[in-house]
């Protein structure tokens, strides 16, 4: 439209502009004006899929190619690893590689670390891995009781306080303010976060937020450490400004110093994580505490099809308060695509098995897996659409599980590659002909599971394959790029993209809540769950709590380039009573829907689906041993209470566990796969005599009776796997794990239990925030990083209320 360029360039390996015109180079005019802004304040309000780190990056590459800025002197700010990374990546194919592009724990940290001898003397503190521990601690000392809820909301309130600046003696008044809603009472958060700081000081630890604040304090003190700072970093760049807290505002100010060098990017109507501290407020002030400040509003969307931008958009229109003031109308740069989708089921399995089947659907249609998503508000959403996709056999794969570099496989086969480039690659190429780098990254890694063709499965031996893979595909888009590359050239880009964390994509469907998916995108997108009490979730009571969730769908909704399906079912369990209401936000945007306060029928298109899962609906499951209704999933699934007296067959269960291993070896696939624990407990307690006995326990649905029933049966019978077993003769169909009938204040508990939005080790945007320390140990400002960045656990321990859970899953 409008003989605009698309913002996104074809290929994973452009050619480097040969000038700094050549950076310019298909920008649109507002891109344009983000990019020759070099002087002065620079406020970027950017819309969903505007191009905002095209405009960024370009406008860092463009000063430095026109001489203008030098790569030293540039300190961009993000808040993820991820995104850092990508910013990375993307300076180093424009032509500006030595600009230091960082979060700001990272900055932070290493400031800290290098000026810590000078400016307080001795050896800095450790880093406190585990914030959790210590709080429990505290507990104790305390004499206060937390179970693990409490113990994961207090450990978030502590954080909170961090960021905001609130004293423990402070607390209470600030937490009444603020209206936040305490996980205790707040005298006892304020003592066990008094003596939480003690047990820091007595051991000599500091956490994640104290490396803000002791940087914030060194630079306040030392006049000489900030001026030395401010030599090094004269020019700033801050993505996602909407996300700053109040501390990490105090820290950007400090590295300023009163010099208005600074280009802020964000976008009010995507502020999603005030629980951490975040607000926009000083992106909406901007221009009040700048008035000279040159604000430029990206608007162009390229990433979505104006079906899916007019939900967007409508959703947004429905918004109130400060940030809905400010909101950006996007105006979509695709062709048209298909509607939105809404579709309704009767139950969470069933939402799960229709998702699931749509998917396939879409992935023999030619979308591949990696571009496909389902996103949900809580992590402990995920279980039961794992399950559905491994039914389905479609592989996926988990946001927040361990990054790609990291992955032993991944290691392992740069170690293999680094070898073959030493010794002059490999000399297995046809005809005598020199093989091409994709030749020689097949031959090597064929050695280690890759194949032509994926295995079965969507087990351990998958992920495997699929890690492999993403590196053959890098190979091939690679020598695409550069015909004449080597594959020791090959080589030497996996070790640019390891130290800056820019990963290949892996062929998964990808799992993720809505919090983690911020700054991501996909073809297809699924958001599930879409229910009161969930989306908004139950415990935003205030409007601008709702209001954020709000924010989240919109998140949500603007990650879908094509297709976009938005689901929910009308209960928890099948035979449930079925009186959950979709979320409140999709009023007047699904067919026959009214947005509240009006009549009549939708704004928006699409059609809403009756879903069923193909499944019968029954009532709620009972425990065979007292008879007390269950609702835990593990009691469900072993059809008792897990303090009721148990009659497993020992012997059975280790003939069941030795069956599954072989099952799942031939498999190639995880024992889980093929049976849980629980289900081998269950059949081994219950030891049915029919498939209609084996098809009631929970875990055995239709797939795998037909699949795995007769060996099952075999081995309660005492006989050997594949000998005939009696069976009784009864058609009941598929019969799928019960549950209780859920009550509202059921569902209200269940929400509770998952209200973590965030997976483990991903904060804002998916990877904790600030989630990166590295080169922490090279500490010198400027420096290349030369160490990994933060463990899986320290990152999962930014990811504040929700990381303590989603680590412990």
């Amino acid at each position: 439209m409008g003989g605009v360029t698309a913002t996104f360039p074809d290929s994973l390996f452009p050619a480097v502009p040969d000038s700094a015109d050549a950076v310019l180079d298909g920008l649109d005019p507002e891109q344009r004006a983000v990019a020759t802004a070099l002087h002065g304040p620079v406020c970027v309000l950017a819309g969903a899929g505007t191009g905002k780190t095209r405009a960024i990056t370009h406008r860092i590459a463009y000063g430095v190619r026109a001489g203008i800025l030098q790569p030293g002197s540039v300190l961009a700010v993000t808040f993820t690893a991820r995104a850092a990374g990508e910013m990375r990546g993307r300076l180093r194919q424009l032509g500006a590689g030595g600009v230091q592009a960082r979060t700001f724990h990272s900055a932070a940290l290493r400031q800290l670390q290098y000026f810590w001898p000078r400016a307080v003397g001795g050896e800095m503190p450790r880093l406190l891995e585990r914030k959790v521990q210590l709080v429990a601690e505290a507990g104790a000392r305390c004499r206060i009781r937390l179970d693990r809820s409490e113990l994961r909301d207090l450990t978030g309130e502590i954080e909170w306080c961090k960021v905001t600046q609130t004293v423990p003696e402070d607390y209470a008044v600030a937490a009444a303010k603020t209206g936040r809603d305490t996980p205790r009472d707040p005298a006892e958060v304020a003592r066990v976060y008094t003596t939480y700081e003690q047990l820091k000081r007595d051991r000599g630890l500091i956490d994640f937020e104290d490396v803000l604040l002791l940087t914030v304090g060194v630079l306040q003190d030392r006049p000489d450490v900030a001026d030395t700072v401010r030599s090094q970093y004269q020019h700033f760049v801050v993505d996602e400004y909407q996300d700053v807290s109040p501390l990490q505002q105090r820290l950007l100010e400090l590295w300023l110093g009163g010099r208005d060098s600074l280009c802020v990017v964000g976008d009010a109507s995507q502020t999603i994580y005030s629980f951490t501290g975040a607000t926009p407020d000083f992106l909406l002030g901007f221009r009040a505490r700048h008035p000279g400040a040159t604000v430029v509003k990206l608007v162009r969307d390229y990433r979505s099809t104006p079906q899916v931008v007019a939900l967007a958009n409508g959703l947004l229109g429905q918004a109130r308060g400060q940030a809905a003031a400010h909101r950006l109308e996007l105006v979509s740069q695709r062709d048209p695509g298909p509607d939105p989708v809404f579709t309704e089921y009767p139950d969470e399995p069933a939402e799960a098995e229709g998702t699931a089947r749509r998917i396939r659907d879409l992935i023999a249609s030619g979308v591949r897996p990696s571009e496909i998503a389902v996103l949900y508000r809580v992590n402990a959403q995920s279980e039961v659409y794992e399950q559905a996709l491994a039914d389905a056999g479609v592989p996926y794969q988990l946001r927040g599980a361990e990054r790609f570099f990291e992955r032993p496989e991944v290691r392992e086969a740069g170690l293999l590659l680094r070898g073959a480039a030493r010794a002059g690659g490999s000399s297995d190429a046809p005809d005598g002909a020199a093989p091409t780098v994709p030749e020689q990254v097949r031959a090597v890694l064929s050695s280690r599971g890759w194949a032509s063709e994926p295995p079965a499965g969507s087990g351990a031996v998958r992920d495997r394959w699929e890690s492999l893979a993403a590196l053959v595909r890098l190979a091939e888009d690679f020598a695409a790029a550069r015909p004449e590359a080597t594959l020791g050239d090959f080589v030497a880009e996996l070790d640019e993209r390891a130290n800056a964390q820019h990963a290949p994509a892996v062929e998964g469907v990808t799992l993720a809540s809505l919090h983690a998916a911020k700054g991501l995108e996909w073809d297809a997108v699924f958001l599930v769950g879409l229910t009161e009490g969930t989306l908004p979730i139950t415990y935003a009571k205030t409007d601008e709590q709702v209001e954020e969730e709000r924010r989240l769908l919109y998140v949500g909704v603007t990650r879908a380039r094509f297709h976009l399906g938005l689901s929910w079912a009308l209960s928890r369990s099948p035979g449930g009573r079925g009186g959950r209401r979709p979320s409140r936000f999709l009023d007047g945007l699904r067919p026959g829907s009214a947005a509240r306060g009006t009549r009549g029928g939708s704004a928006g298109g699409g059609a809403v689906e009756r879903g069923s899962g193909g499944r019968r609906r029954r009532g709620p499951v009972l425990c065979r041993v007292c008879g007390r209704t269950l609702s835990d999933p593990g009691e469900i699934k072993l059809m008792r209470c897990e303090d009721c007296p148990s009659d497993l067959d020992e012997g059975l269960y280790e003939r069941l566990r030795a069956w599954r291993s072989e099952q799942a070896k031939a498999l190639g696939q995880p024992a889980y796969c093929v049976f849980t624990d629980k289900t081998l407990l269950a059949i081994a307690e219950v030891r049915p005599e029919g498939e209609a006995e084996l098809a009631s326990i929970a875990g055995v649905g239709a797939r795998k009776l037909d699949r795995f029933g007769a060996d099952v049966l075999a081995l309660v019978a005492g006989l050997e796997p594949g000998a005939e077993a009696e069976t009784e003769a009864e058609a009941e169909g598929e019969a799928e794990p019960e549950a209780e009938t859920e009550t509202e204040a059921e569902a209200e508990a269940d929400a509770e239990r998952g209200r973590e939005p965030v997976a483990e080790g991903e904060g804002p945007q998916g990877e904790g925030p600030e989630g990166d320390a590295e080169g922490a140990a090279a500490a010198v400002p400027g420096a290349e990083p030369n160490t990994p960045d933060f463990t899986a656990e320290q990152a999962a321990e930014l990811g504040g209320k929700s990381s303590e859970e989603e680590a412990e899953k």
